[in-house]
């Protein structure tokens, strides 16, 4: 039983409970007790003369005194005086010293007369001593005596048993011993709250549970409780409140509390305080933080001191933290170390790591095991791994299992894997299912997927009614249309395709230097009809050099067209036999109307070489 706790601390068990000097309803000592040693020392002498005296109330203030400091030879008589005269205060104290001294029984005995002369004090003591021994019902009625006299600890003690139990009256008795000001109540309803509430403290609909644990939470960070100050600067973290929350998690790391000085470090090094931030992931390493250990591994890693990075990882693995497995895998992948990051990512997988597992198949891949990375990538995806449901649909898609391979998109897809939601829109596409595929599209185009982004324009594109034809160069003012601002969007992100579709629109509404801006930007990243396009454009403009330099590069890339346009500009200069080259290119490329078209003036410019 932790009733006795430290001497220093002992008159806040509230088992010393005086008439004059003392509070009744809580066992604190009245202010003449917090005096200096000089003041404590005249007021014992003062209670001494009094109890030589005969007066009992002085005897059960000097015991109380005398068990306080640890003095319990001196202590015992004056109690078993102040309790003989009747005391109540002194049979209290008098339990409590026999408890100490290991007699367990027969301070129950003066507990009992305490608590059954009106003592709250006593009755939480004896509620505690039944509880101990296994005797639920017992301890239920004492502890409810306490708690109905509006003893805090009582309430708190009779909380605990009832919530032990799953007895629904619990949370009224820690509420009521919160409110008496018992900051580990206090802690424990914030937490009771908290888990009525979503992940990561999402309060849904039920703003005030939110509220209210944050307050009882504040309540017992003021009173000094460690874990509530970690949870309440995690919640001002979550609300962005982050110079607050800084502060409760550095009045908890302070108390000694790791795992807020591990998120103080991380709440520092997204300030730009890495130093500092490396000084508290120390100290709550060193406290047994595995967490704090990994983000020194990591800070070391970043620096290129591959041992001490292992060093850490490896401490935080043996303080319990898989993630010091994983890591240690990822450490020895970069460092070519397969055989070691192989091993790694094992550990880390079979003690449930999805990450691991999920990294741990495609090294497997990587090696040519596709039998042997199938399991761990269907392993991570059950354990909720998005990047392994969607690696394990791009292996039964390059089996040409297309069904279950979509299966296993679709799910990467549900919870936001934007490739995942390319392929599923790309599959809908295939299938005719045009609704499907546009809302797949959107997702991944919104996610950043420059081809998710195109392909949405073109089917967007689709829908547009024809636009009536413009003569180059003519202005045309036409708002931009949902699927140009798409096509844009992917172009901006380097979209080859989607480069020379912007140009075409632009050249539509009559934008020359727009549409060249964005035919030169494709060419020069390797588009051949970003090269022809800008060669036509070049050609209209009267740029006919220019133009045969871009057409050459299509031409060189495998574009019919450009080729035809090349031998038609080389037939016009009258070199003839370059015109023949380029023809014979045209017909060997194609399409079919571009290879008749060449054949034609093949023929044609042979027949002139040869008269």
């Amino acid at each position: 039983m932790d009733v006795m706790g430290d001497k220093a601390t002992l008159l806040e068990t509230g088992r010393f409970v005086q008439p004059a000097d003392f509070s009744e309803s809580t066992g604190d000592l009245s202010q003449p007790m917090d005096r200096d040693e000089t003041g404590e020392a005249a007021e014992e002498a003062r209670q001494r003369l009094a109890a030589q005296t005969g007066d009992v109330e002085a005897m059960s203030v000097l015991g109380a005194l005398l068990l306080r400091r640890g003095d319990l030879d001196g202590a015992e008589p004056h109690l078993r005086a102040a309790t003989a005269a009747g005391d109540r205060a002194a049979a209290n104290n008098l339990g409590v010293l026999l408890h100490q001294r290991g007699y367990a029984e027969d301070a129950a005995g003066w507990w009992r007369i305490a608590a059954v002369a009106g003592s709250a004090a006593a009755a939480h003591a004896l509620g505690r001593h039944h509880r101990e021994r296994g005797d639920e019902p017992a301890a239920e009625y004492w502890l409810r005596q306490s708690a109905e006299q509006g003893h805090a600890l009582g309430a708190y003690a009779l909380a605990d048993l009832l919530e032990h139990r799953g007895d629904t009256g619990a949370e009224q008795w820690m509420r009521i011993a919160a409110e008496r000001g018992h900051r580990e109540a206090a802690y424990r309803l914030a937490r009771a709250l908290d888990r009525r509430l979503g992940p990561e403290g999402d309060v849904g609909d039920d703003h005030g549970a939110g509220a209210e644990a944050e307050q009882w939470y504040r309540q017992a960070a003021a009173r000094g409780h460690r874990r509530a100050a970690l949870h309440l600067g995690a919640i001002l973290e979550r609300r962005g409140a982050l110079k607050e929350a800084g502060r409760w998690y550095l009045t908890s790391a302070k108390d000694g509390e790791a795992r807020a000085a591990c998120a103080l470090g991380f709440l520092l090094r997204d300030a730009g305080d890495t130093e500092s931030a490396a000084v508290w992931w120390l100290r709550a390493a060193q406290d047994g933080d595995g967490n704090a250990a990994n983000a020194l591994g990591a800070l070391h890693a970043e620096r290129g001191e591959s041992q001490t990075a292992e060093r850490w990882y490896r401490a935080a693995m043996d303080a319990g933290d898989d993630n010091g497995a994983y890591n240690l895998g990822l450490l020895c992948a970069e460092q070519s170390r397969t055989v070691q990051a192989e091993q790694w990512y094992r550990r880390a997988a079979y003690a449930g790591h999805r990450e691991a597992a999920n990294a741990l198949a495609i090294l497997l891949l990587q090696g040519g095991d596709t039998a042997g990375a199938e399991p761990w990538f269907s392993k991570a995806a059950e354990a909720g791994s998005v990047d392994a449901a969607f690696n394990l649909g791009i292996l039964f898609a390059g089996r040409g299992e297309e069904a279950v391979a979509l299966r296993w998109y679709e799910r990467a897809a549900a919870a936001g894997h934007t490739e995942a939601a390319l392929q599923v829109g790309i599959a809908r596409l295939r299938d005719g299912d045009e609704t499907e595929a546009e809302r797949h599209l959107r997702c991944a185009a919104g996610g950043g997927s420059a081809e998710a982004a195109y392909r949405l324009a073109t089917v967007l594109d689709a829908r547009r009614p024809p636009v009536p034809a413009h003569s180059l160069g003519e202005p045309v003012h036409t708002e931009k249309s949902e699927c140009e601002e798409w096509y844009e969007r992917a172009a901006s992100q380097g979209h080859r395709r989607a480069q020379v579709r912007v140009g075409m629109l632009a050249a539509a509404r009559g934008d020359v230097v727009e549409a060249a801006r964005w035919y030169r930007e494709a060419a020069e990243a390797g588009s051949r009809n970003g090269a022809f396009n800008l060669g036509l454009l070049l050609a209209r403009e009267g740029s006919d050099p220019e133009a045969a330099v871009w057409w050459t590069r299509a031409a060189d890339a495998g574009h019919g067209r450009a080729a035809l346009r090349l031998a038609l500009v080389y037939a016009r200069r009258g070199e003839l036999a370059e015109g023949q080259r380029w023809a014979d290119r045209a017909v060997a490329l194609g399409p079919a109307e571009v290879s008749e078209r060449a054949a034609r003036l093949r023929d044609a410019l042979r027949e002139e070489l040869s008269a």
